[in-house]
């Protein structure tokens, strides 16, 4: 099956598809493992999988989940370092079949405002020595920081060179979750992007 001609998709193909994938996630709640998602050209999904598509979906890329990503670490507690590794591992190993024309994938972080920065310094400065126990000062300090807030970070890649992040805060207890608000920075997750685009360009024989 050749490549799927990705400069055909609009350029708002790859945020709707995105937006998919976090009603997706969000669907089944907070405290989620990191998912991985093919996204596969509707239109090559009615072709092949009709079953999988809805006569009146109008989308351009259809998020197909992939099982739980088995990293040890879940959650926005989880100790970063070893998670980010094993991120790493799995998808420097991951390569995709020609019909994917990218893929996404929603991990739960904690993120703090920059005025909190300095906490984490004099959390972590003493105990650069060790850098397991600086990590794990540094980690303590956001979760219990009065400001930190879970949040999912999603990131998308597609095969002719566009990525996108989005974060999306998790509301607070008891309020109104029905509205999922998502933002977004040029310069939110590089290294993941970067990784994800990796995976579009491994041989599926690797």
């Amino acid at each position: 099956m050749t490549t799927p001609p990705t400069g055909n998709l609009s350029p708002d193909a790859l945020g709707s598809a995105l937006r998919d994938v976090v009603e997706f996630v969000d669907a089944a709640g907070w405290d989620q493992p990191p998912t991985l998602f093919a996204l596969v050209p509707t239109s090559v999904l009615a072709q092949t999988q009709p079953d999988l598509v809805d006569e009146f979906d109008t989308s351009e890329l259809s998020p197909i989940a992939q099982e739980p990503l088995p990293t040890s670490e879940v959650g926005p507690g989880a100790d970063r370092a070893v998670q980010a590794a094993e991120l790493e591992h799995i998808l420097a190993t991951t390569s995709w079949p020609d019909a994917v024309a990218g893929c996404a994938l929603v991990q739960e972080i904690i993120v703090l405002p920059p005025e909190a920065e300095a906490d984490l310094d004099d959390a972590f400065e003493p105990l650069l020595s060790d850098p397991d126990a600086a990590d794990a000062a540094a980690r303590s300090t956001a979760l219990s920081h009065p400001e930190s807030r879970a949040a999912r970070l999603i990131a998308g890649a597609l095969r002719d060179g566009r990525t996108l992040s989005l974060l999306q805060l998790r509301p607070d207890e008891g309020a109104d979750d029905g509205q999922i608000e998502l933002l977004s920075h040029p310069d939110l997750a590089p290294n993941l992007v970067e990784a994800l685009a990796a995976t579009l360009e491994n041989s599926i024989d690797d």
